[in-house]
C-alpha cells in the first residue's frame, strides 16, 4: 500500500510532557533500552520493585510513590531520540488514560494523515491501525498512563516498520497484545541521582555540599529528587540545609502516625509549602487543589487562567480584582516548586488574558513532542494528585471543583469536538466526576458534565459515549433520585448514545424509562414528553419493530401539532421520522400522503428552494419509489437535483446525493440508459470534489457497477471494481470496510458469470 500524498514528509502528533530541567539518560539504570525498541516491537515501561540496594552508596532503598518512577519523562525522551536521530517519519503521542483518549489520539493523527474520511472513532482508528500495519513509513507511537488494557483492547497498532512504546501504571495494566516487553523503571542509581543533583545546582557549587546523603535520604527516587532540586535552585537553599529540612517533615510525619513514609510524600509538601512563600496572596495551595482534580496529562493553559479559575483564586487568596496573570503566576509557582510541568510557556509578564495563551506561539524545534496546538499546558505528576487529594478538607475540594468545572464551560471550544483542546477537557471532567461527583451534582448536575458527554457524541466515539453517560446517569440517581429533572436528562442521552452505537434494544428499555419518568414529572404535554416519545419511537424503528414505532411517533406528532400547529418546525420534524416508520412497516400510501403535507407547509413557510425544503422533497421521492410512484419520484429527485446544482454547483455533497437519487429512480424505473448516465456523472463528481481514492467516491463506483449488473454489461461491471478494489487496497488497506465491500459486489457478480 503507498502513503498518502501528506505523508511524503515527516508527521508529529500529540503532546508530550515537556523534559525536566536536567533530565537523566539514565547510563546506568536503563542501558540500551532504545536499542530493545527495534521496528516490529513493543515495549511497555512499568514502575521498578524498589528493595534494599545494599551496597557502599548507603541508599535506604525506600520504595517510591506507585508511578512515580519517572516512566513518561524516560518515553518522551526516547520518542524525542528517535525522532530526532530521523529513526521515524511519523511519531505520535497518544494519552492512554481512557479509551476515549486513545480513540481522539488516533483521531487526531489520522486527520495529518488524510486518513480520516468520516465515520464513528472506531471506524476511523481502524483505518489508522491498518495504515500502520501496511505503510513502508518508519513510525512510533506511545501510548502514555495506560491504567486498564480494556482501554487499547483492538487498538494496540502492530506492523513491521513501527515501533509501539507504552507506559502503564503497573505490569497488569500491560495489554496482551503485541506481547509488549515490560521492562520495569527504577530508581536512580546513586551516580545518576549525584549526576541529576549536581546539574540543577551547577550555579553554585557549594550547594552540592551533602548531596550524596541527601540522595540517600531520598531513596534515589526521580520525584522526590525532582521537588528537592527545584526548591534548592529555586531558593538557593544547600542540600544540608534541604535533608534537615526534609528529617523534620519526616520526623513530624511519624509522629502522626506514618510509618517510614515514601521520601516523594515528604517532598511534595516541602514544595508546596515553598510555592507558598513564592505567592504571598495564597494563590498556589488553592491552585494545586483545583489542579490536583483534573487530568494531569496536558491541563490546558486556557483552563487555568480562565474567568472562574481566576476569582476563585482571588476569594481564596484575597486578590481582587480576578487577574489572569496572577493565575498564570500561581502555575509558575508551582513550576519553581517541582510541582507542575508547564510546556508551550509565554515568557513571565507577557501573559494578558487567557486569549493570550493561545496566540503564543512555540519557538520552532524546542516543543516537546509537538502537537500543533500552540496553547501551553500543565502536566502533574497523578500520585502528586492523589497526595493533594488525601489532606486537602473536603469543602475545600468542592470549592475547586465547583471553580474547575466553571472553567471547562468557559475553555470549551465551539463546534471542535475533533480538537486537542476538546479531548483535553473530555478527560479533565472525567477526572472530575472520578474524584468530587457530589460537588458537581450538588442539586443538579453541573453543565460541564453535560458538555463532556455532547462532545463525545459530537466526535463520534459512541462506546465511550455510552459509557459516560451510564456511568452520568447513575451518578445522578444516587445523589439527586431517579427522578430528577437531571437524572432524566442523563438517561434520555445514554439512551441516544446506545442507539448511535447500534444498540437498539437497550436504547429502547432507557427510552422507556425516560418517557415514564417524564411523564410523572412533566406531564404528557410536555416538550421534554413529548421529546422523549421521539426517541422511544427511533428506538423501536431501530429494533425492528416499525409497527409500534408509528404509534409512538403518531402520539408525539399529534400532541406536537394540538401544542404548537401543524407546520410548527419540530411537528413537521416528528411528522417526517413518523412517515419513515410508515414506510418501513410497509404502508407507503400513508408515508407519501403525510410527506407531502410536510413538503407543503415547509414550501408555504420557507420557498421552494430551501435547503428544509428540498431535503423534504428528497424523502418524498424515496417514499414515491417505494409506493411505485416511479414517475413522480424521477420529477422530484430532477427539481431538486437542478435546483441543488444552480445554488451550490455540480460537485456538492448535496447535489451529488441528489443525482445518486435520480439515478437510483431511473433505475427503479427500467429507465437503465439514463441510470447509468446519472451514476456516471455521481462518480465523476465525487472524484473532482474528493479525489479517486476517497471511501465516498468507491462507494459510488460499487453504485455504477451495480447498474452496469443490471443493464447486462457485465465485462463493464466487474472490470470497474477490479480497478476500485485496486486503488481501495492501495489507498485505504486490504480490510478496510470500503474495500471488502467492493469484493463483495464483484463476488457477486463473478458468481453470476459463471453459473454459481
Amino acid at each position: 500500500m503507498t502513503d498518502h500524498p501528506l505523508t511524503d514528509g515527516t508527521i508529529r502528533s500529540g503532546m508530550a510532557p515537556p523534559l525536566a530541567e536536567a533530565f537523566s539518560t539514565r547510563p546506568d539504570t536503563m542501558p540500551g533500552a532504545d536499542a530493545m525498541l527495534v521496528p516490529g516491537t513493543a515495549m511497555a515501561l512499568v514502575p521498578g520493585e524498589e528493595s534494599a540496594v545494599g551496597d557502599a552508596d548507603g541508599g535506604s532503598g525506600t520504595r517510591g510513590w506507585p508511578g512515580s518512577c519517572g516512566k513518561t519523562q524516560f518515553a518522551s525522551h526516547l520518542a524525542e531520540s528517535f525522532w530526532r536521530s530521523g529513526a521515524v517519519d511519523l511519531l505520535a503521542w497518544v494519552t492512554a488514560t481512557s479509551r476515549a483518549s486513545v480513540l481522539s489520539g488516533y483521531a487526531e493523527t489520522a486527520m495529518r494523515l488524510g486518513l480520516d474520511h468520516g465515520g464513528d472513532a472506531e471506524a476511523t482508528a481502524a483505518r489508522f491501525l491498518a495504515w500502520l500495519a501496511d505503510t513502508p513509513r518508519s513510525w512510533m507511537l506511545v501510548l502514555d498512563g495506560l491504567r486498564d488494557p480494556a482501554s487499547v483492547a483492538g487498538l494496540v497498532p502492530d506492523g513491521p516498520r513501527g515501533r509501539v512504546l507504552i507506559t502503564a501504571v503497573d505490569a497488569t495494566a500491560v495489554p496482551d497484545e503485541r506481547r509488549a516487553v515490560a521492562v520495569p523503571v527504577p530508581a536512580f542509581s546513586m551516580r545518576e541521582a549525584l549526576s541529576y543533583l549536581f546539574e540543577r545546582l551547577s550555579i553554585d557549587p557549594e550547594q552540592r555540599g551533602g548531596a550524596l546523603d541527601l540522595a540517600s535520604d531520598l531513596g534515589r527516587e526521580p520525584l522526590a529528587l525532582a521537588h528537592a532540586a527545584a526548591v534548592m535552585n529555586s531558593s538557593g537553599m544547600h542540600c544540608r540545609d534541604y535533608q534537615d529540612y526534609f528529617r523534620q517533615q519526616r520526623a513530624r510525619l511519624q509522629a502522626a502516625g506514618a510509618a517510614d513514609p515514601p521520601a516523594a510524600a515528604v517532598t511534595w509538601m516541602l514544595s508546596a509549602e515553598y510555592a507558598e512563600t513564592l505567592l504571598p496572596g495564597g494563590e498556589a495551595w488553592p491552585l494545586l487543589m483545583l489542579i490536583a482534580l483534573l487530568d494531569g496529562n496536558g491541563i490546558p493553559g486556557t483552563v487555568l487562567t480562565a474567568p472562574a479559575v481566576c476569582k476563585y483564586l482571588a476569594d481564596m487568596g484575597g486578590e481582587s480584582p480576578p487577574d489572569p496573570q496572577r493565575a498564570w503566576t500561581a502555575v509558575q509557582a508551582l513550576e519553581r516548586a517541582g510541582l507542575a510541568a508547564p510546556a508551550g510557556l509565554v515568557a513571565p509578564g507577557e501573559l494578558a488574558s487567557p486569549a493570550g495563551l493561545a496566540a503564543e506561539a512555540r519557538p520552532a524545534g524546542e516543543s516537546p513532542v509537538a502537537c500543533g496546538d500552540e496553547s501551553p499546558a500543565v502536566w502533574v505528576s497523578e500520585p502528586l494528585q492523589a497526595a493533594v487529594r488525601a489532606v486537602a478538607p473536603g469543602e475545600s475540594l468542592a470549592q475547586a471543583a465547583q471553580a474547575a468545572a466553571d472553567a471547562l464551560i468557559e475553555a470549551w471550544p465551539p463546534d471542535q469536538p475533533h480538537s486537542w483542546l476538546a479531548s483535553r477537557l473530555r478527560s479533565c471532567a472525567a477526572s472530575l466526576l472520578e474524584h468530587a461527583p457530589s460537588a458537581l451534582l450538588a442539586g443538579g448536575c453541573h453543565r460541564a458534565l453535560l458538555a463532556a458527554g455532547d462532545s463525545m457524541n459530537d466526535a463520534l466515539l459512541r462506546g465511550p459515549a455510552v459509557s459516560w453517560w451510564r456511568d452520568l446517569a447513575a451518578s445522578c440517581e444516587r445523589l439527586l433520585q431517579a427522578e430528577h429533572p437531571d437524572t432524566l436528562l442523563a438517561a434520555g442521552r445514554l439512551a441516544d448514545a446506545l442507539l448511535a452505537d447500534g444498540r437498539a434494544a437497550e436504547a429502547t428499555a432507557w427510552s422507556q424509562r425516560v418517557l415514564t419518568g417524564r411523564v410523572t414529572v412533566l406531564g404528557p404535554d410536555h416538550p421534554g414528553t413529548t421529546s422523549a416519545r421521539v426517541s422511544l419511537g427511533r428506538a423501536l424503528a431501530a429494533t425492528g419493530m416499525p409497527g409500534e414505532a408509528s404509534g409512538v411517533l403518531g402520539e408525539a406528532a399529534a400532541r406536537s401539532e394540538q401544542a404548537y400547529g401543524p407546520d410548527d418546525p419540530g411537528t413537521l420534524a416528528i411528522s417526517d421520522e413518523y412517515a419513515a416508520t410508515r414506510l418501513a412497516a410497509g404502508d407507503p400510501g400513508d408515508a407519501v400522503r403525510c410527506l407531502k403535507r410536510s413538503l407543503d407547509a415547509r414550501e408555504r413557510a420557507l420557498g421552494p428552494d430551501d435547503p428544509a425544503t428540498q431535503a423534504a422533497r428528497v424523502r418524498l421521492a424515496d417514499a414515491c419509489v417505494a409506493d411505485g410512484k416511479v414517475k413522480d419520484a424521477i420529477g422530484h429527485y430532477k427539481r431538486v437535483t437542478g435546483a441543488r446544482e444552480r445554488a451550490l454547483g455540480p460537485d456538492h455533497p448535496d447535489t451529488i446525493a441528489a443525482r445518486a437519487g435520480l439515478a437510483a429512480g431511473y433505475d427503479a424505473a427500467g429507465r437503465m440508459g439514463n441510470a447509468l448516465a446519472e451514476y456516471r456523472r455521481v462518480c465523476a463528481a465525487c472524484e473532482r470534489a474528493l479525489g479517486a481514492d476517497h471511501p465516498e467516491t468507491l462507494t459510488r463506483v460499487a453504485e455504477l457497477a451495480r447498474s452496469y449488473h443490471a443493464a447486462g454489461q457485465l465485462g463493464d461491471a466487474v472490470a470497474l471494481l477490479r480497478d476500485a478494489i485496486t486503488r481501495s487496497e492501495r489507498a485505504l488497506s486490504p480490510g478496510d470496510p470500503v474495500t471488502m465491500r467492493l469484493r463483495q459486489v464483484l463476488d457477486g457478480i463473478t458468481a453470476e458469470m459463471s453459473g454459481e
